[in-house]
């Protein structure tokens, strides 16, 4: 992360909306910017898979569903925050994970520049790779600051993505886990 870059560019930017970026109320705005940046950008760079940790061996697991983990992304068409839950689902192969290290997955790969539609997808192929599961569902709900404060100005729209692999593409087995989640 190049802080004094972010610090500059915020800087440009005040001032090209027609501010004065040395105006009391902003002289730290490009500082806060920065850190603000770190922590919703620290998953670039990062492989989701080295989150994942040990792993243990399953012994007749059926599945492994964990839901409402929470999540925040930077949208990368607008620089703007989305929020939502994560619902995700595996059937064992051979080795299960922590259920803190899924939610680690989710959180290395939403913190960088997403669509969520591609988040999702990222999701499943992590944990499809990382667990080598005979079937991954991902479901994501979330709010969109793009959504909500400019063009459509649609504040209460949710986005609701999946993504499926293995057995779970098949419809008798995505129906059961889905209605396990809607629970």
């Amino acid at each position: 992360m190049q802080t004094d870059r972010i610090k500059k560019a915020v800087v440009e930017l005040l001032e090209a909306i027609g501010e004065d970026p040395n105006r009391k109320e902003l002289a730290n705005t490009p500082s806060k910017v920065a850190d603000a940046y770190a922590s919703f950008f620290r998953g670039i760079g990062v492989d989701p898979l080295s989150v994942l940790g040990e792993t243990f061996e399953a012994v007749d697991a059926e599945a492994v569903i964990l839901k409402d983990i929470e999540l925040v992304s930077i949208c990368e068409h607008h620089l703007l925050p989305f929020t939502g839950v994560a619902h995700v689902a595996y059937l064992p192969n051979k080795k299960l994970a922590g259920l803190g290290r899924l939610a680690s997955v989710i959180e290395v790969l939403a913190s960088r520049p997403q669509l969520q539609e591609n988040l999702t997808a990222e999701v499943a192929d992590a944990l499809e790779a990382g667990l080598e599961a005979k079937g991954v569902l991902v479901v994501l709900e979330a709010r969109h600051q793009c959504v909500a404060s400019r063009g459509a100005r649609q504040p209460e729209v949710n986005t609701v993505t999946m993504a499926s692999r293995g057995l779970y593409t098949e419809p008798g087995y995505r129906a059961e886990v889905l209605g396990l989640i809607s629970k």
